[in-house]
């Protein structure tokens, strides 16, 4: 089961709005012909179905392509929504049906703890039990770009299962239109990017920290700087490419998501000439 982080989703009127300005390069990219639909949940089970005993609640905003003049790409990118978004024991299902089938295992898996409570109940007299039986899980997506022959979204998931606080991520994609495949890394940069890229990140982000030397970020929560490195996880608009580092994966928890955005000027030297995002940049 894929997990994400849970943010709101913006109506699609307003996602429309916002990026239907001027590509910030001076090129003119017109948005792509393609229609959304969104699915909200919002589930609470109590455990043995008693509502003075911990519960889980789940939310889930599930934003998918529902209409686009390829029927062979709609069906291949409605798959990747919702293999990114739930994982991929339910991407060839029809979006309400791995809904559907999502909130049924989720519940049912929560379910499985009350025997558990039961055996604590026993040892607990008239003490309440603890919180670890107390669950959730938020999630959604949001359309980040949708422009060029491009689709760019992000998934966001918060959860908590006990222990010392929740857990968050977020999960980015990019999508290439003409035909339906995800765009990575080596569709984008030349070959041995990987080193400098990485150079390029940490320095954005020292910047962002306001620092002038990047081994001072080992002493504001982040890990080892040489392990800060190209991950994959990024999305892409008119004026440059953002990566996300989620917790743990540079730095500790209290640092939270790292958001790291590289202005195509930045990193024109290391892209391809004929990339699928070569339109969007003035050479």
């Amino acid at each position: 089961m894929r997990t994400y982080s849970g943010i709101y989703i913006l109506p699609f009127f307003l996602v429309t709005l916002l990026f239907s300005g001027c590509n910030q390069n001076g090129k003119n990219v017109s948005e792509n012909d393609i229609k959304f639909n969104t699915i909200h949940v919002e589930k609470t089970y109590h455990l043995l179905e008693n509502p003075e005993n911990p519960n889980c609640n789940l939310q889930v905003k599930f934003i998918y392509p529902e209409k686009y003049t390829d029927a062979a790409v709609l069906s291949k990118i409605q798959k990747w929504f919702i293999y990114t978004y739930f994982g991929d024991q339910y991407q060839e299902l029809p979006p309400q049906d791995a809904v559907n089938q999502y909130v049924e295992d989720y519940l049912r898996n929560y379910k499985s703890l009350e025997e558990d409570f039961r055996s604590e109940l026993k040892f607990s007299g008239e003490s309440p039990v603890g919180a670890w039986f107390s669950y959730y899980e938020m999630s959604s997506n949001e359309i980040m770009y949708n422009k060029g022959d491009l689709l760019s979204y992000t998934i966001t998931y918060e959860s908590y299962t006990g222990g010392a606080h929740g857990a968050h991520s977020t999960i980015n994609e990019v999508l290439d239109l003409k035909n339906g495949e995800p765009v990575t890394e080596e569709d984008l940069f030349i070959d041995n990017y990987q080193d400098r890229l990485a150079e390029i990140l940490v320095d954005q982000i020292a910047k962002q920290n306001q620092v002038s030397d990047p081994k001072e970020l080992e002493n504001m929560g982040f890990f080892s700087i040489e392990e800060i490195y190209p991950n994959g996880n990024f999305v892409v608009d008119d004026s440059g490419i953002t990566y996300d580092f989620n917790e743990y994966e540079i730095a500790a928890y209290v640092v939270g998501t790292i958001h790291v955005p590289l202005p195509y000027t930045t990193i024109r030297h290391l892209l391809k000439n004929n990339s699928p995002i070569s339109h969007l940049i003035d050479n």
